[in-house]
């Protein structure tokens, strides 16, 4: 679930990108930069598997021409004067962006705009890398669906210096994304932090769904009959959602939207911080519990929205609906 970088070069003049690692969200992003950016020089596609950077290229008609796709990330970052990363974990964001910077010979001046959901802690050490190579960086993570990222309607949660968000702005509200949050000029944690906050909202909304529809089937209101009350009073992620559980989406699909073991990493970030912080997260601790339950199910291939197996099989019904 890791990708890469845009390089886009010098700011305002759009120019090369690269990324690496292709999630649903990201393929979704490097498709609107390449269509909706005015672009001048070809965005630059990286991956650690390359084969996946060339696939995503071969769905970019008709603007595949916009794009290249780089051997690996260290030549993308080479010739790229902004780099977008994103990377499924914490380990990856250190090893994978670190580890491959530090075979570049200048970084100094380039600019990092990482989109990755990692720990606070991580982002602030990323940052503090950079600075002590003279590059400038800026922590970009996003909230939305695949579909979302399709249609450039994902929420950019800018933070770090305000002279570096000025240079990603262009690139997020109106081309990746329907709206920005903006922390200028303070920590770029403060970005990944609302993330992983934010990130335990839309879990117990899971949940809450979750147990919602298997007490209707259960008790005799039906699942039809508390959707419609769902595209009444909760439209939106939560008629999203809901619509997925009815249609049992969460078990049927191939490869996930939202991969288990990547939603229960966040929750372990949450559950952290808040003891850190002195307090439990509760109703974060039951959600991550079936969402255990999930990856014991479905293995790698599990979803988020699993959770809903989970409570259902609790609750002595089938896992699938």
């Amino acid at each position: 679930m890791d990708w890469s970088g845009t390089s886009l070069s010098d700011f305002p003049v759009p120019s090369p990108s690269s990324s690496t690692q292709l999630t649903f969200h990201t393929q979704g992003m490097v498709k609107k930069l390449i269509g909706k950016a005015h672009l001048d020089r070809p965005l630059i596609i990286s991956n650690r598997k390359p084969q996946r950077a060339i696939d995503l290229q071969t769905t970019l008609d008709p603007i595949k021409e916009k794009s290249a796709v780089a051997s690996n990330f260290a030549g993308a970052v080479e010739i790229a004067h902004i780099i977008f990363t994103c990377l499924g974990d914490d380990d990856d964001a250190m090893t994978q962006t670190v580890d491959e910077v530090s075979r570049v010979t200048i970084v100094k001046g380039k600019l990092f705009v990482d989109c990755s959901t990692v720990h606070p802690d991580t982002t602030d050490h990323l940052a503090d890398v950079f600075a002590k190579t003279g590059a400038e960086f800026v922590a970009c993570p996003v909230f939305g669906a695949p579909a979302m990222a399709d249609a450039g309607q994902l929420i950019c949660v800018l933070a770090g210096p305000e002279d570096s968000i000025r240079k990603v702005r262009p690139y997020c509200k109106g081309v990746m994304g329907k709206a920005n949050i903006e922390f200028s000029d303070q920590p770029c944690s403060k970005a990944t932090l609302l993330k992983i906050i934010g990130n335990t909202l839309i879990l117990n909304m899971i949940e809450s769904l979750a147990e919602g529809h298997t007490i209707a089937e259960k008790s005799g209101l039906g699942n039809d009959n508390l959707h419609q009350f769902i595209e009444v009073m909760f439209p939106g992620p939560y008629t999203a959602y809901s619509g997925r559980m009815m249609s049992g989406d969460y078990h049927k699909r191939k490869q996930p939207l939202f991969v288990v073991d990547l939603a229960r990493k966040d929750a372990r970030h949450a559950m952290g911080i808040a003891e850190v912080n002195g307090m439990r997260l509760e109703d974060v601790e039951v959600a991550d519990k079936h969402l255990g339950d999930v990856r014991s199910f479905m293995g790698q291939k599990g979803d988020i929205a699993g959770i809903y197996g989970a409570v259902r099989r609790i609750s002595g019904l089938d896992f699938e609906s």
